[in-house]
């Protein structure tokens, strides 16, 4: 079975960590978000992958090529302009034929793909819609569904009264392929808006896959500080990393001082280097040849590669991008630190 991921957006509320990289190669754990969900999805036998791309694609197929060191054939697709969500997958239509999955390329979820195949393929549908559970869904559209699953009505951002369900759209998707001939070409078209309940109207068979208890939307920077926190929670398992079961992982190559002090959840990269009387965490993730000074602390933070931490210099609710320098005794507080900014994120 074939994937396409959904990776043109502009990511322009997770600004400055999206000025020079599209969103779906933002790391996570050190590695890009898109790369993490591939590896998820050829654990369930996905080997083939279309990537739809419109901002900065040449950032996503320099990392992935032709796809082989990941295991799987990677196709692209590129467009001019954005052509919304169902634009983007009647753009894909040459490489459907069969049934075929969709993916939002900026969310983490533990969805069963393996499982959502067999629900999809039971129910008979033109389409799967995995759904996740949120508590105010005034903000959102919601799906309604019957005893079946099957689905009854998309209602968007309703008012309490409106709508009894808090089931929204979890950004994955089945389709078989007939569904392509319901977008219009030549335009933006949005599958949420338009073609869903445009389906509906004509009567065809329409499924909800309820069975995700881990969801989340890398939107915005407090969300990218989350997602590392839920990862050290255990609430997620990512690559060979669980948490839940360790709560401080060190790589092979990393070299602590051992004045130093680990507090867990943290997660220490390779050829990581820490000082003497330093501390990490709780809450803490290094990427890949940071560096972490004599007395320096790094706290509920992300620390990307090759940056420098120096002595004495504490990062606290922070996101530090590549290449980026920690000036001696300074403080870092509820910002991303770029290359050539410090930029304030809520807390």
């Amino acid at each position: 079975m074939k994937a396409l991921f959904l990776a043109g957006g502009l990511g322009t509320r997770l600004r400055p960590i999206t000025d020079d990289l599209p969103k779906p190669m933002v790391p996570i754990m050190g590695k890009p978000l898109l790369e993490r969900n591939i590896e998820r999805l050829t654990s369930h036998g996905i080997d083939e992958i279309v990537l739809s791309t419109c901002y900065k694609p040449h950032k996503i197929e320099k990392y992935f090529e032709d796809g082989k060191r990941f295991g799987v054939k990677i196709s692209y697709i590129t467009e001019d302009q954005p052509l919304g969500t169902a634009g983007a997958i009647k753009n894909a239509e040459d490489f459907m034929s069969d049934t075929f999955l969709v993916f939002n390329a900026d969310i983490l979820s533990d969805i069963n793909i393996s499982e959502m195949i067999r629900f999809h393929k039971e129910k008979g549908v033109m389409a799967t819609i995995a759904v996740t559970r949120v508590d105010n869904p005034s903000a959102y559209g919601v799906i309604e569904h019957d005893d079946n699953s099957f689905i009854t009505a998309f209602k968007e951002k309703p008012q309490p009264h409106e709508s009894k369900s808090n089931l929204i759209n979890a950004g994955v998707y089945i389709f078989q392929p007939e569904i392509l001939n319901q977008i219009p070409c030549g335009r933006a078209v949005s599958i949420e808006r338009e073609t869903y309940p445009s389906l509906l109207q004509k009567g065809y068979k329409l499924a909800v896959y309820n069975k995700c208890s881990y969801w989340l939307d890398l939107g915005t920077p407090e969300k990218y500080l989350k997602v590392h926190k839920d990862i050290l929670k255990g609430l997620i398992p990512i690559g060979n990393y669980d948490f839940g079961k360790n709560g401080i992982y060190i790589s092979e190559k990393a070299k602590i001082d051992k004045s130093a002090e680990l507090i867990g959840p943290v997660y220490i990269g390779q050829n990581v280097a820490i000082g003497p009387s330093a501390v990490v965490g709780p809450n803490a993730v290094l990427f890949d040849d940071a560096l972490v000074g004599m007395g320096a602390r790094v706290v509920d933070s992300i620390v990307w590669d090759h940056v420098n931490v120096e002595s004495g210099a504490t990062v606290m609710n922070s996101v530090v991008m590549s290449n980026c320098k920690v000036d001696r005794e300074s403080e870092i507080h509820n910002s991303i630190l770029t290359k050539s900014f410090s930029q304030p994120i809520g807390v």
